[in-house]
């Protein structure tokens, strides 16, 4: 039977126990990150677990998954994809995501890099790019239970706007979480992304500077996002 026939489940919380409705969390990007990482042809996830999958199956999933896109797609197809895999990639929904876009597009400067750099400054991404969690659907989580600081003030509002200088810390009783320790103890084995910086044996990091495009490797093509919304 299909998950969606199936209606909300509850599961237990794996930041910290909290008994919840499976899909409640992300009512706008349903069930398995894999698939969808699959169907739109990029690793929404960011994690080598997700990528060595996509290695292994680098087509659409279900029956017919490997005959998919033999078509040539028209050109709306192709920017509200592209407008898709964005909102995906940083789990949002259609409404809140084209609000954020319809303000970058009133901000002087180059619109694209503009819209990325706002969708970079939610304190759910900021979470994920210092390495707290170890995807943006887990940095969520913690945010919304109230497990990050900014500027030593608790914030549970993924959406936040982080700015220049803001300082994010874990909790007290965050840094006891084993998903946190864990992602910790990896970040100190990885390079943190370099618009942030991360004092991971204190739990704490702070957002130094606004990221430029080229800072960002994301397989999009910002243009056709801005095309879509213009047409």
């Amino acid at each position: 039977m299909e998950a969606g026939n199936r209606g909300p489940q509850t599961r237990l919380h794996p930041a910290n126990g909290v008994r919840r409705k499976e899909n409640e969390d992300m009512g706008r990007f349903r069930g398995s990150i894999t698939k969808q990482s699959r169907r739109e042809g990029i690793n929404l996830a960011e994690t080598e677990k997700v990528q060595k999958y996509l290695d292994r199956r680098p087509y659409a999933p279900g029956q017919h998954g490997q005959r998919r896109g033999r078509g040539r797609p028209s050109d709306y197809s192709v920017r509200l994809r592209e407008k898709q895999k964005l909102a995906r990639l940083y789990g949002m929904g259609e409404k809140q995501f084209r609000n954020l876009f319809e303000e970058a597009a009133n901000v002087p400067g180059v619109t694209g890099t503009v819209f990325l750099q706002l969708l970079e400054r939610r304190l759910d991404n900021v979470v994920f790019r210092m390495g707290f969690a170890s995807t943006r659907r887990q940095a969520r989580q913690f945010v919304g239970h109230g497990h990050i600081m900014v500027n030593g003030k608790k914030v549970d509002i993924a959406s936040y706007r982080v700015k220049i200088g803001d300082e994010i810390t874990v909790s007290e009783l965050g840094r006891k979480i084993g998903f946190i320790q864990e992602n910790m103890e990896a970040q100190k084995r990885r390079r943190v992304s370099p618009w942030v910086e991360l004092d991971a044996e204190n739990f704490k990091g702070t957002f130094s500077r606004l990221p430029a495009r080229e800072d960002l490797a994301l397989p999009i093509n910002e243009n056709f996002i801005i095309e879509y919304y213009s047409r």
